[in-house]
């Protein structure tokens, strides 16, 4: 098993910045990629951006390209998701996920095991 945990949440107006992260417990070592999935009010959960756990390859969703950065911390078992120039349509709950096996498509919810609690994203216009 995997835990996960989000943190980083807030609140922010809009073109500012946020950093979330999502620290894995548990057995890591079965990770194989961590992706970042988003869910709005009345709306179906949707990919943001993912990492491979080993060999570091990125995915995003085309809407966060150029603004979100993913990144890792092996050593301290920890994603990271850098948030630059937010606008009121990011407002969302962001969910961490964990993947324990190689699939060829990486913004799949289906693919992911391992699911935080979720952090609330709210930008104001």
């Amino acid at each position: 098993q995997v835990q996960l945990v989000e943190s980083g949440g807030g609140f922010v107006q809009a073109g500012g910045s946020l950093r979330l992260s999502c620290a894995a417990s548990g057995r890591t070592f079965t990770i194989y990629r961590m992706a970042w999935f988003r869910q709005a009010p009345g709306k179906e959960r949707d990919f943001v951006a993912a990492i491979e756990w080993s060999a570091g390859g990125r995915y995003y969703t085309d809407s966060v390209k150029g603004r979100f950065t993913i990144s890792r911390d092996n050593a301290k078992n920890t994603v990271h998701l850098q948030m630059n120039s937010l606008k009121p349509e990011d407002t969302a709950f962001y969910y961490c996920a964990a993947d324990r096996s190689f699939s060829p498509v990486a913004s799949s919810i289906h693919e992911y095991d391992y699911w935080g609690q979720g952090t609330q994203v709210t930008v104001s216009s």
